[in-house]
């Protein structure tokens, strides 16, 4: 079984990838560094379902959403000062709380609260400083807790990390989530295959493809979980800089698919999201001019079948892998009893 973290250990510049405008009314940011406090980006529809994780990079200062393996926000966070440090740890989302008040500090409103332990943290809405300044919770700019409440349940991942305690991708991730579902580490093999294919490993749930043009690879998740990966074979790079979106829709244009000649070709809608203009974007990128790159063809084949309307296509001029540092595992999950909740 292929469980290898090439595709989940991306630099964090390249999240950017994915971003469009913030989701107010504020100037674009060159890159997440350079987010302000209280700034974030929000873009659901990149991957419209699909399981939730949401990762805390302390020593960013960052929180990064990622549905269905792939990144759809990205914030600016305050966690526990000196003194009241936030656990880092793989938990699960135990309770929400739109109106929340606390019980430990003096009826303090914690807007849009979701509770990772019983005996004190959480997600909060709440004033950023610009460094950690809380007693241990993590705190968002109010809108995007009130975005990020609005999209969890019950049960879905956290996992809180810093460089100290976890592998660097899981401290500064990107694009990919560097973990699945459940908040377990994905690890890497040596060297990347020039193709697999796993259909069986996630027999069902929404299709997301992210194309790394920089790196001439194609990835393949569903419902999270990683069942295709390839090379892109190309000539030349393409005269193709940003990112945009693609999303498939019902009905097939009486062209021959560059996937499969025997089949036709789905109709996709372009969503340029960075660097790229709607006339500039292409729904059939690995057959037009612009993109001399093609699939193995026992691979597109195969991606061809796994094809249906809402499938999504990311493609991007970022890079999407990085070096990895060496692998530490994460602190076990942290369990607690549910009496004599605080907060």
């Amino acid at each position: 079984m292929l469980t290898r973290r090439t595709l989940l250990t991306h630099i964090a510049g390249s999240l950017i990838a994915v971003m469009a405008l913030p989701a107010w009314s504020a100037p674009e940011p060159a890159s997440p560094t350079d987010l302000k406090p209280g700034q974030f980006l929000w873009h659901p529809e990149i991957s419209p379902a699909g399981p939730i994780v949401l990762v805390v990079s302390l020593d960013e200062q960052r929180a990064y959403v990622y549905r269905n393996g792939i990144a759809i926000g990205l914030s600016t966070i305050s966690s526990g000062k000196a003194g009241h440090e936030t656990p880092t740890g793989v938990f699960t989302i135990l309770q929400k709380d739109k109106d929340h008040k606390s019980n430990l500090y003096n009826s303090a409103p914690m807007p849009y609260m979701q509770r990772l332990t019983w005996d004190g943290i959480a997600l909060h809405g709440g004033n950023l400083p610009g460094h950690p300044a809380s007693h241990g919770c993590v705190r968002l700019p109010q809108a995007f807790a009130q975005k990020l409440f609005g999209e969890t349940k019950r049960g879905d991942t956290v996992v809180v990390a810093d460089a100290k305690s976890a592998p660097m991708t899981l401290a500064y991730p990107a694009v990919l989530a560097p973990v699945n579902s459940v908040g377990k580490t994905l690890l890497e093999t040596t060297g990347a295959p020039d193709q697999y294919w796993n259909d069986s490993a996630a027999p069902s749930g929404q299709v997301g493809i992210l194309v790394s043009l920089h790196d001439q690879r194609l990835y393949v998740l569903r419902d999270g979980v990683l069942i295709g990966e390839s090379r892109l074979e190309a000539k030349a790079l393409p005269a193709f800089e940003g990112t945009t979106l693609f999303v498939m829709q019902d009905g097939y244009s009486d062209a021959a698919s560059p996937l499969d000649a025997t089949q036709k070709l789905h109709k996709w809608t372009a969503y340029p999201l960075l660097g790229q203009s709607a006339g500039n974007a292409s729904p059939d990128l690995l057959a037009t001019p612009s993109l001399p790159m093609a699939l193995p063809p026992s691979f597109a084949a195969q991606l061809y079948k796994v094809l249906v309307p809402g499938t999504t296509l990311l493609v991007t001029s970022l890079p999407a892998v990085r070096p990895v540092a060496d692998e530490q595992n994460l602190q076990p999950v942290l369990e607690s009893d549910a009496g004599g909740a605080t907060l």
